[in-house]
């Protein structure tokens, strides 16, 4: 049978295997999809060795930028983002080929896409992890000018939280929040910025999923901006996972 699966650590956040055990049953596709927390990235070769059946993987936290020294070959597009979501693998001899790309970037891309207006030229891309790097991909094509804001900067196109002000949010009307802050169990918690300044002009898009509507979300709901969660980009990116693993 063939055998997909996530790997990531901590695992019990993920919406996967749901959504891909319950596409196989009404779909009747012989496949499964299992879970595979891994504590550290090193164990991902003995995982591969005990599993020798796996056609694909699914990359989630912490592991989007460091499974990348681990593959044979990276997708063009993937390697310019510096993170992998998706790893295609093909079996030779017992012995696995593994192919990286990025799916997150067609998710978030054709999720946001629908919500943009005229005036929504410049974005904040709240976290600097792997996920925020699809986005400032995506954002770049959409034609959007965008910065990091970083609890850390570590370049001078980042910005801190605490050097937000009211007048950079007139500015970047698009803020979209890839940290995992208020995501369950911790639903209490959001982004530190300077929700005073979010207006009617804003969209604000939270790449959590759970809750459905965040801290994030509802603070900015309340100004007048427009919010979206990411369980529509998870469900695109996950049938372009799909779309890789079978082409």
């Amino acid at each position: 049978m063939k055998t997909f699966g996530l790997i990531g650590y901590p695992l019990g956040h993920s919406f996967s295997q749901k959504y891909f055990t319950e596409k196989f049953k009404a779909e009747n596709i012989e496949a499964r999809y299992l879970n595979f927390p891994i504590e550290t990235i090193g164990e991902f070769p003995s995982l591969l060795e005990k599993h020798p059946y796996l056609a694909g993987l699914n990359v989630t936290i912490p592991y989007k930028q460091q499974v990348i020294d681990y593959l044979d070959e990276i997708d063009i597009i993937a390697r310019e983002v510096g993170a992998v979501n998706v790893v295609k693998i093909a079996w030779d001899d017992k012995k696995p080929r593994l192919k990286g790309f990025n799916s997150d970037i067609i998710g978030f891309s054709r999720s946001i896409e629908p919500l943009l207006r005229s005036h929504h030229n410049k974005a904040l891309i709240l976290g600097t992890g792997g996920a925020s790097k699809a986005v400032a991909y995506a954002l770049k094509e959409l034609g959007l000018l965008y910065r990091y804001v970083s609890r850390t900067p570590q370049h001078p196109s980042h910005v801190s939280y605490e050097s937000l002000n009211e007048e950079i949010l007139k500015e970047y009307t698009v803020i979209v929040n890839t940290t995992p802050m208020g995501m369950a169990p911790k639903t209490d918690q959001c982004p530190s910025i300077p929700y005073n300044g979010i207006s009617s002009q804003h969209l604000a898009f939270d790449l959590i999923y759970n809750p459905e509507t965040t801290l994030f979300m509802q603070k900015c709901s309340q100004k007048g901006a427009v919010v979206k969660n990411g369980l529509e980009m998870l469900h695109l990116q996950a049938e372009a996972a799909w779309d890789i693993w079978n082409k």
